[in-house]
């Protein structure tokens, strides 16, 4: 048994990227195709490579700008219906990051590929004043980063069942094996918020098997600057994303009460 152990914790040790991320891979035409169907545009680096999509404010000049980073599982253009959200309530520019080894970017799904990818983006969706960021699952703890790396960056945020550590939702998951001591991509969104002082917005749902409503509540209880909390009961991992209309209306609220000017 204890053999049996051992095998399963190298194995775990070995593959941990493959479990940790699960990266929809897309051709460049099919990738095209859609982002017409969403009225999404390709964002570019001033390399001309594709970092992403963006959709400017129908009405100019817009009066913010927001980056979208969405979680595990997803893929830009999957997650334009956040676009929809944010231009619904402001008349907001919106990027959405693209990762690195998902949809048609190339690269290697990983931490560190994620945030120097992430770094990049809020640079250039951050040109004309902070930007606001909405963070999904996985992508809280890249908002996270940006937010206590890039503080005056960052005009204030949402984020989706997001946890405070990688590391304790991976235990979660794995019990059995001390997963906190060999992850090797932590995120740890409590770490860096310690360094960011604007507005967070958290939502959980009950239901969240995926990332269980306690990983967000730690958040956003150590977390000390203005916040607030959406509870659904029965909301799930998947069913949280596509909250619509009236909470979105808060949420907009909740920024423009306590985010730092834009211009």
């Amino acid at each position: 048994m204890l053999a049996i152990y051992l095998a399963a914790g190298v194995l775990l040790v070995c593959n941990q990227r493959k479990l940790l991320y699960h990266p929809p891979v897309v051709t460049s035409a099919f990738a095209e195709q859609q982002g017409r169907k969403a009225n999404l545009e390709r964002w570019t680096n001033a390399a001309g490579a594709n970092i992403g999509w963006r959709r400017p404010s129908p009405k100019q000049p817009a009066q913010g700008r927001a980056l979208i980073v969405y979680g595990n599982g997803s893929w830009s253009v999957g997650v334009a219906h956040y676009v929809d959200d944010v231009q619904y309530v402001a008349a907001f520019d919106v990027f959405v990051l693209e990762y690195p080894g998902y949809g048609d970017r190339p690269g290697v799904p990983k931490e560190k590929n994620f945030f120097r990818a992430a770094d990049e983006a809020l640079q250039l969706a951050a040109t004309g004043g902070p930007a606001y960021l909405v963070g999904e699952s996985l992508g809280t703890g890249v908002a996270a980063y940006l937010a206590g790396t890039h503080p005056r960056q960052v005009a204030g945020m949402v984020l989706f069942a997001p946890y405070n550590r990688m590391a304790d939702v991976a235990q979660y998951h794995f019990p059995l094996f001390p997963v906190a001591l060999i992850l090797e991509d932590r995120y740890p969104s409590e770490d860096y918020l310690k360094n960011y002082h604007g507005p967070v917005g958290i939502l959980i749902g009950e239901e969240d098997r995926t990332v269980p409503p306690k990983f967000g509540r730690r958040l956003y209880d150590g977390y000390a600057g203005p916040k607030r909390l959406w509870d659904f009961p029965m909301d799930n991992h998947g069913t949280l994303f596509w909250r619509t209309g009236k909470v979105w209306n808060e949420i907009s609220e909740f920024w423009r009460s306590n985010s730092v000017p834009l211009h």
